[in-house]
C-alpha cells in the first residue's frame, strides 16, 4: 500500500520499516499495523483539526497545561501557531494519559513515541493472535458480561486513582485482546483535579459501561457504580483494590430546618450591624 504522508516521515527517520495495512478509521485518527525490527505495532496518525469529528475540545482542554504563557496567549487568540499548540496538546494528552496509566497498571496500549503527529504503541492481540476487535464486535453471554463490567469497573478506578478520567468510554474504544479488555482512545482524557466537568464526565463514562453491559446482564441496569466510586474519590478513600457494591446509601435524615434558619437570620443580622458601624 502507498505509505501515508505523516508514517513516510517515521519511515525515513528509520523509526518504522514496514507499513502493513490499515487498520481502521475512527473521528480523529487513523490506526496502521507496521513493523518495527522484528515487533509488528500500531501507528495512529492524527487528523487534522478540520477533518475531525470530534469537536469538543475545549469542553476537555480545561486544566490543560501549556509550556509557557506565549502559548497560551497564541491559543486564546486563535492564530496560525495557537492552533498547532492546540493540536500538540491534544497529542500530547493522549501520549501523557497512556504512560501515566501504563504506569498505574491500567490495561491500556503500551506508547513508544510520538513524532510529527504519528502515536506509535503495542498492537493488541486477541487469543489467536490477530488485531484484536473492539468490544462492540464480540458476543457477549451474561457471565462474560458481569466479568468485563467489573474488570472494566476497576479499571476506571485505576484511572481515578492515577488522576484521569477518559471522557469518552465506550464499547467502541474498548478492545477485547488476550487477557480481556483493553482501553484505547484517550486524546480527550482529562485531569480529574483540573477540569470542572470532571464529575459529569466519569459519570457518562461509567454510565456507558452500564447501559452496554446491563443489555446481556440486566442485573447490572440498576447498578451505581459512578456515585459510590465518586464519593470515595472525593472523601480520600479510593484506592485499586477497593470493594465496590454499585449501591449508594442515601442519607434519609431529616434537615434541621430551624437550625439552617437561625444561621440565616443570624448572618443578616450581623450585616446589618456591619453597615450601621460603617
Amino acid at each position: 500500500m502507498k505509505t501515508p504522508k505523516k508514517l513516510a516521515a517515521l519511515v525515513e527517520e528509520g523509526l518504522v520499516d514496514e507499513v502493513i495495512g490499515q487498520l481502521m478509521s475512527g473521528k480523529e485518527a487513523t490506526v496502521y499495523v507496521v513493523r518495527c525490527g522484528q515487533n509488528i505495532r500500531c501507528a495512529k496518525v492524527y487528523k487534522d483539526a478540520n477533518q475531525r469529528s470530534f469537536r469538543k475540545n475545549a469542553f476537555y482542554q480545561e486544566g490543560r497545561k501549556v509550556k509557557n504563557s506565549r502559548q497560551a496567549r497564541a491559543m486564546d487568540k486563535g492564530s496560525r501557531y495557537g492552533r498547532k499548540m492546540q493540536e500538540d496538546v491534544w497529542q500530547n494528552a493522549e501520549v501523557d494519559a497512556l504512560y501515566r496509566l501504563a504506569a498505574a497498571g491500567v490495561r491500556v496500549p503500551q506508547p513508544h513515541l510520538c513524532f510529527e503527529g504519528v502515536l506509535l504503541m503495542d498492537l493488541i492481540l486477541d487469543a489467536e493472535g490477530h488485531a484484536a476487535p473492539r468490544l462492540n464486535d464480540v458476543d457477549l453471554s451474561e457471565e462474560l458480561a458481569l466479568e468485563f463490567h467489573a474488570l472494566l469497573v476497576n479499571q476506571v478506578v485505576r484511572m481515578l486513582c492515577a488522576g484521569v478520567i477518559h471522557g469518552d468510554l465506550s464499547e467502541y474504544n474498548i478492545l477485547v485482546g488476550d487477557g480481556g479488555p483493553v482501553i484505547i482512545d484517550l486524546p480527550q482524557a482529562v485531569d480529574a483535579a483540573g477540569n470542572s466537568n470532571a464529575a459529569e464526565m466519569f459519570a457518562r463514562d461509567v454510565g456507558n459501561l452500564r447501559t452496554y453491559f446491563s443489555a446481556f446482564a440486566p442485573a447490572l441496569s440498576h447498578t451505581q457504580f459512578d456515585k459510590e466510586i465518586w464519593a470515595h474519590y472525593e472523601g480520600g478513600s479510593l484506592h485499586p483494590d477497593l470493594r465496590l457494591t454499585g449501591r449508594v446509601e442515601l442519607d434519609e435524615r431529616l434537615a434541621d430546618v430551624d437550625a439552617v434558619l437561625l444561621q440565616v437570620d443570624l448572618a443578616i443580622k450581623e450585616n446589618e450591624i456591619r453597615r450601621m458601624c460603617q
